[in-house]
């Protein structure tokens, strides 16, 4: 475990992990797809300027990020190279945009006409990818209207038309019948943009699980985001390839108390000794993201044993009944996800007991947790 000055409860990150499973990504599609590294939600809470860096290194051709202040975040960081805002500008941003050379979603003509005066004022181009809505029912162009919608920008003065992209609603499940129509429908917009005489370079749709499961939705460019943070977005997905889970939470214990056979634990007292017991304190809570729903549920590490949450996670605090887990002493490293002497509990089974996603559970480590670079964890 690295030592720590001050309060212990840090997020470790693998870069290694991270450039593994890029690697992995880019083994999938292989080298006629490039790979756009989504770092959107700070890297997924691994952190979006350490992310980045090292999918580039590992070979990824473009970033995503769902806003403009995330692309900008990159951009003041000193990241280069392509960054797609999936989530598109609003209003007032086009300026930021343009100026931080971003790429930008689009599926309204005022978002492209915003975009090309800023470019225009800047004396610069901005670059578009036109968003379509193929089934998840969220953001962008009917598909019916996507050939008309190039037609009206493709000439715009000032504005290129980089990629065209949907957003699958479903490819993680067993019964791929709902992705394959959204890939047809999908290549239908991107016939109807090349009928209007647009034809951009990106052309993507795959996420994580269709990166796994689904060639035939690679076309140009994919767009991983989950898998590259080391978990399959569903378990049948697992076995697709070699993914490295590259966060690890950890702390140490606070304080350790021997209590006798029901005493209660906590707020509320919802965990009351069965027996003579020993309770640690850890401090984290869930002001820190590990979540409430956790409480009386989750199980954590402690000398590689598993030890069981005692009572209601608090705010700052959680405590854990460690009677079965040897001797520990206040200061024992504890691993509330992650992997300690030979034993893992990862986020995917805290998701689990709280009820949600690993994508959850990873997005949720607050930012008063620091985030500590490694190249790969220890034992």
């Amino acid at each position: 475990m690295l030592e720590n000055q001050g309060r212990p409860t840090v997020a470790e990150v693998s870069l290694g992990a991270l450039r593994t499973n890029l690697r992995a990504a880019r083994e999938l599609v292989g080298p006629g797809v490039k790979v756009l590294a989504v770092v959107k939600a700070d890297g997924y809470g691994h952190g979006a300027v350490a992310a980045a860096r090292a999918f580039v290194e590992a070979g990824a051709s473009a970033l995503g990020v769902s806003t403009v202040e995330e692309g900008m975040e990159l951009r003041h960081a000193g990241v280069g190279g392509p960054v797609v805002v999936l989530g598109g500008a609003f209003p007032g941003e086009a300026a930021n945009a343009v100026a931080g050379d971003l790429e930008v979603a689009v599926w309204t003509r005022a978002a492209a006409d915003a975009l090309a005066g800023a470019a225009r004022a800047l004396g610069r181009t901005a670059s578009i990818h036109i968003k379509v809505e193929t089934g998840m029912t969220r953001l962008g162009l009917d598909p019916a209207d996507v050939g008309g919608f190039g037609t009206a920008v493709r000439d715009l003065p000032g504005l290129r038309i980089a990629g065209v992209f949907s957003h699958f609603a479903s490819a993680d499940a067993v019964d791929t019948a709902t992705a394959r129509a959204q890939v047809e429908r999908f290549r239908a917009a991107v016939d109807a943009l090349a009928a209007a005489g647009v034809r951009p370079a990106d052309v993507h749709l795959a996420n994580s699980a269709a990166v796994l499961s689904t060639p035939a939705a690679h076309f140009t460019m994919v767009r991983p985001g989950i898998m590259l943070y080391g978990y399959a977005p569903a378990a049948h997905l697992a076995s697709r390839a070699p993914l490295a889970p590259a966060m690890r939470l950890r702390t140490r214990v606070a304080q350790t108390r021997r209590i006798v056979a029901g005493t209660p634990v906590g707020y509320a007292g919802t965990w009351v000794a069965a027996r003579p017991s020993t309770i640690a304190v850890l401090p984290l809570g869930y002001a820190d993201g590990y979540h409430r729903l956790a409480s009386n549920r989750a199980q954590v590490l402690v000398h590689g044993r598993r030890a069981p949450l005692a009572g209601r996670v608090c705010m700052d605090q959680t405590m854990v009944d460690v009677t079965d887990a040897g001797e520990v002493r206040d200061g024992d490293p504890v691993v509330l996800f992650g992997s300690q002497d030979g034993a893992s509990i990862w986020a995917d089974e805290v998701a689990g007991w709280v009820e949600t996603i690993a994508y959850e559970v990873l997005t949720s480590v607050g930012k008063r947790v620091p985030r500590v670079y490694v190249e790969a964890f220890d034992a």
